[in-house]
């Protein structure tokens, strides 16, 4: 037996349906809600047609305003228990490493914020690329599986977190190769020994990650 559903699911919301839907979305998606943020995400009416209902949840106290994450503009909306964690976070003693898809929203770069500049190509939200940030900053851009790796502030203090990050992404990813470090083969890169301690090892095509190794 079929029914027909369509006015049930009433497709056609309102000019202020549509906002409202967009701003609690954005709210959980990203955290921090700013003009860059609802720009990225490229929806109708843009920042200024979703800011009554950011304001009105701010009166009712659902969200807050506030100038929560420095260089994101002062119009910054978040969500109570987002400025929670992001307090939270801001007082731990030790770096937080993650390793996220280049086009999860939680990867503030390319929405938020733009792009570090880098001396070759260049960074994209694509699918298939990773991003590694040590206490929000972006400090490495993994292409195609590990087949090119850019860092973009080498030094032995980040590069040993980078590698752990790159070991922790290739045991849940198959085919995880890097092949090529800031433009050159891996294994003409410094960076190679890096991995080698990171249970990566030599192979035809670059350096894959062993769980023999890795442990």
């Amino acid at each position: 037996r079929w029914t027909l559903v369509a006015d049930l699911l009433n497709p056609q919301l309102s000019p202020t349906q549509f906002a409202a839907a967009w701003t609690e979305q954005l709210l959980e998606r990203h955290g921090v809600v700013t003009r860059a943020a609802v720009a990225a995400e490229g929806i109708p009416g843009g920042f200024s047609g979703l800011y009554p209902v950011l304001a009105q949840l701010e009166e009712t106290g659902r969200a807050r305003r506030g100038y929560f994450v420095e260089g994101l503009g002062g119009a910054q909306f978040a969500l109570p228990g987002a400025i929670g964690r992001l307090r939270a976070a801001d007082g731990g003693d030790q770096s937080v490493v993650q390793v996220l898809a280049a086009t999860d929203p939680a990867n503030p770069y390319g929405a938020t914020l733009e792009w570090p500049s880098v001396s070759m190509g260049r960074l994209a939200r694509v699918a298939g690329a990773s991003v590694v940030l040590v206490d929000g900053r972006l400090v490495a851009y993994v292409e195609g599986g590990g087949r090119a790796l850019r860092r973009l502030d080498p030094s032995p203090d980040l590069d040993g977190k980078v590698a752990a990050a790159l070991a922790g992404l290739a045991r849940r990813t198959r085919r995880f190769v890097v092949a090529t470090v800031d433009g050159e083969p891996v294994h003409r890169s410094g960076f190679a020994a890096v991995l080698g301690e990171h249970g990566f090892v030599p192979t035809a095509r670059g350096m894959r990650w062993s769980p023999r190794a890795g442990g």
